[in-house]
Formats: structure tokens, sequence, C-alpha cells
């Protein structure tokens, strides 16, 4: 059902208009909260330190995870100490969660499934406290209750989460499918409208510069730094890889927003595959992978994070990082510097 919904929402077929009663009240209901907010009427709540929320106007990915990540390690490089708070989207909240759902993702430990796929790795990439609830300003007090050497909380995902008030907004954009239909959930993908775009402090288009992005500023963001790494810790190049699978029986399989970025990625680097998608945030069985006659698995480091406990040998995930222009770490810090002023 949801691959068939995102095919819809990037035409405006028959599918569109069935739903669309629903996308006018969803439009209506967001624009009526935001108009609240704004208003003063519902309150936001503001964190001691600064907030940078890393989010989207569509559903589906558009590459975030791997820009939270980038985030985070150009405050590092600046000297900062960040912590990242989360929904946790797909996550099954452990028992001990306290009222408001507040957890902390422990890297070491932490399973997706109690804890979502996309904060795990957050965790494990970069070694910063993340803490996750639906309430994103008790998962903020959590965390630097508990870290007061955080001086700056990212936000992974929450652009709509107002109840969290916020220094610097980043929106990522999909270069490749855009704003679809240009419709609201459920005929389209939005949600919120594309003007939204222009309140950001700026986009970052995956995939390089989109003139349809009506962002103040606006960087490319590409893919680098691609590493295959199987589950026993080897690492391969993706020339070596490519060369290691060649004659073999090569299965990919996506549990991501957009499947077919992963896997026309996997053709430029030389490694063609039985491709096999799964709804974004696919909790992996091990009947999933069975996938008889192959003979390599590869997978995203997302779903990778899904699959360790039952991968065997045949199994691979390919380690990316967003690759930014140093011009986007300058503004990043210039508009952190500016939110100091009272």
């Amino acid at each position: 059902m949801r691959a068939w919904l995102e095919g819809e929402w990037q035409r405006l077929g028959g599918g569109a208009l069935v739903f669309l009663p629903f996308a006018i009240a969803f439009r209506a209901v967001s624009a009526l909260r935001r108009a609240l907010y704004r208003a003063g009427i519902l309150r936001s709540w503001r964190a001691p330190v600064p907030v940078i929320v890393v989010g989207n106007i569509t559903a589906g990915g558009t590459g975030k995870t791997p820009l939270v990540i980038a985030v985070v390690e150009v405050l590092r490089a600046a000297g900062r100490n960040a912590g990242v708070v989360s929904r946790g989207y797909g996550r099954v909240p452990p028992t001990d969660a306290d009222p408001r759902g507040v957890v902390r993702v422990l890297p070491g430990v932490a399973t997706p499934e109690y804890f979502g796929d996309e904060p795990v790795l957050i965790a494990r990439r970069t070694g910063v406290p993340v803490y996750l609830s639906p309430d994103r300003p008790a998962a903020v007090r959590a965390l630097l209750a508990a870290h007061p050497e955080v001086d700056v909380i990212v936000s992974d995902d929450g652009l709509q989460h107002y109840a969290l008030a916020r220094d610097v907004e980043i929106a990522v954009v999909d270069g490749e499918r855009g704003f679809g239909n240009g419709l609201p959930l459920p005929s389209g993908p939005l949600r919120e409208p594309v003007a939204r775009l222009r309140e950001v402090d700026c986009a970052v288009v995956n995939g390089g510069n989109s003139d349809r992005v009506p962002a103040p500023r606006q960087f490319a963001m590409t893919l680098a730094g691609e590493c295959f790494v199987s589950f026993s810790g080897q690492e391969l190049l993706p020339p070596e890889f490519a060369l290691a699978a060649r004659g073999r029986r090569v299965a990919a399989v996506a549990g991501i927003g957009n499947p077919g970025r992963f896997f026309a990625h996997l053709d430029r680097l030389g490694v063609g595959a039985q491709r096999h998608a799964f709804p974004d945030h696919h909790h992996y069985q091990p009947g999933d992978l069975r996938l008889p006659g192959a003979e390599v698995v590869v997978m995203t480091e997302k779903d990778a994070v899904k699959c360790a406990a039952f991968a065997d040998a045949r199994m691979w995930f390919l380690r990316v990082d967003a690759a930014l222009p140093p011009e986007f770490g300058a503004f990043l810090l210039e508009r952190l510097a500016a939110r100091k002023e009272p």
C-alpha cells in the first residue's frame, strides 16, 4: 500500500484525487496549528542552548540522516559539544521509558526495534548523546540534565514540531523526486507547502542544486566516502567490491524512503544486483533475507542496524557520508553565532 501511495505522490492521478478531501483537511489543520504557534496561543519551549532542526517538508526519505551526522561533525570540528534528539519513528518504546516516553540511545546495546533505526545509526556513527521522545522538549530537558556539557542540540526531523523553539532550521530536499505532485498528505508527499522553505535558514538538496527550491540559501549534498562493509568488519572500496562480486549472484535490499536511489547508486558503483525494496523503517525478519540463489546480499547502513542479529557471511552494507561544500559549515556556524545575540 505504501509503495503504491508513494507512486501516486509523484503524479496527478486517480489516487491523488481520491484522497483530495483528506489532503485539504490536512492542509487546513496544519496551517491552523502553525498560526496558533505564531500567535503565541500555543507556546514553544526554548532550550537554554541553541537548537538546530534538520527536517523536511515531504514524507519519505530525503537523506536527512547522513546530513544530521554531518552537522554533528561540523559542530565537533568547531569545538562544540552536540546532543541529538529525535522522535524515533517506528520504534516500540521500552517499558522503562518515563511518562513522556524519553529514552536514551546507548550505542553499544540499543536495538532498532526499541529505539528506531535512524537514532541507533546516528548514535553509533557520532558517539554523541541521543535522546528520543515524541515530546521533543522533554527529550531536550532530559538530555541536558544528564549531559550538562552539551552546548548545542540537533533535532533529527521535527521541522513541524513547533513545541520546540529552534535557532537554525535546515530543510533537506530530495533533488531527484523534488516535491512530487505538489499536493499535501495523503494526496501528495507535502507535510507543509513549498513556500515554507522561504522561512528556513537554508535548504540542502540531496543530489545537487535545484531552481525549484525557494529557500534563501541552498547547498548541494552528495554521497561520498563509499565503503562496503561486511558484518564481520571487512571493508572494501567500491572497485574492490565490484570486482569481488563479478560473476556472482548479487541481491540488493533497501527498506528506506527512496529505495530506487540506493539501487541506482549501486549501479553507478559497478555493482549490478537483483533489487528487493521494502517499506521505509521495515522491521526485517530472517526470512526476508533468505533470498534463495543470492551469493552476495548488499544493503544500506540503515538496514544493517536492523539485520545484525541474523546476518550471515553473504551480507554487506554500503557505508556513505554526506559531502557538503565548505561554505555549508561556515554558514551554519555563522548562524549559531548570530543566534547568541539577545
